[in-house]
């Protein structure tokens, strides 16, 4: 794609494509049709296993080195994150044998999701011309930012979902969880109605968390390639203008000003995860 000149258009929707098949990464190689998934984006459940494993292996560490004395730099960063989550969770969850579970599962979804958000701060074209200049003059599809793609925020609110739907089991039966479905919010008189209104209810909860994480997400990602395009155009032309330099000092001081807010906003966006499935997993918990 370096080799020849393309539209800021282009550049943007190459950049919004992800990697569905492996003879997209293997062109000018002999390798061709290697394995074609379709609809797998094997870019996003690659970053996201790898960022899953290391963000688990961080913290295992942080726990497996921490003492009884005067805590390093690490411990004591983790030690905080871990009060901070174990207390939202106490505030929101209010059975103990519960939180057991549900304050290291909120623990992980955070690490996991500031994790995943933050390979967003990594330059745009880092990786794919990082692999072209491996293999030639192939610039890769690749998306580095798991959460930028729908199905990836998408199936971490089904798994939030799934996690309800067994404490509303555990803790009320599947006969008690089945009667209040019947009969709340309207009554008992108005069961099929009330069932489907708690059926959407669980829908819109669903769509809409996994929905919020994405769209900013992916809003950071688009800023971040308008970004890339200010000093970048000449690049791709082969020829330098009269205005490319100063767009390319505009380029420089906009993406440091997006990517130190940008950090305020990876950091938020997976507060506000843990903390919505806090609340669902807490609503479970609740009888009507």
């Amino acid at each position: 794609m370096a080799s020849e000149s393309i539209t800021a258009a282009d550049y943007i929707k190459h950049h919004l494509q992800s990697l569905t098949s492996l003879s997209d990464v293997t062109q000018g190689q002999g390798l061709k049709n290697i394995a074609d998934f379709s609809y797998i984006n094997i870019d996003s459940v690659f970053f996201a296993l790898v960022l899953g494993i290391l963000g688990s292996f961080f913290l295992w560490r942080g726990a497996k080195k921490a003492t009884a004395g005067v805590p390093g730099r690490f411990q004591a960063a983790v030690e905080i994150l871990f009060e901070f989550v174990d207390d939202m969770c106490k505030s929101i969850v209010h059975n103990e044998q519960s939180r057991k579970a549900v304050a290291p599962l909120g623990l992980t979804v955070f690490v996991w999701v500031f994790l995943m958000n933050a390979m967003d701060l990594l330059p745009v074209d880092l990786l794919p011309m990082t692999w072209q200049a491996v293999t030639g003059d192939h610039h890769a599809l690749l998306r580095v930012v798991p959460t930028a793609d729908l199905n990836t925020t998408l199936a971490l609110a089904l798994g939030v979902l799934i996690v309800c739907i067994y404490y509303n089991v555990k803790i009320k039966g599947f006969g008690g969880w089945m009667h209040e479905m019947f009969s709340a919010p309207f009554g008992p008189k108005l069961g099929p109605a009330n069932f489907v209104l708690n059926i959407v209810e669980f829908f819109s909860k669903t769509v809409s968390h996994g929905m919020r994480l994405f769209g900013n997400m992916y809003a950071g990602e688009l800023v971040f390639m308008l970004i890339a395009l200010l000093g970048g155009a000449w690049a791709a032309s082969g020829s330098i203008g009269v205005l490319d330099p100063i767009m390319f000092v505009f380029h420089i001081i906009a993406g440091l000003i997006w990517a130190i807010f940008h950090i305020l906003v990876i950091t938020l966006q997976a507060f506000i995860f843990m903390a919505l499935a806090f609340v669902y997993i807490g609503q479970a918990h609740d009888a009507h």
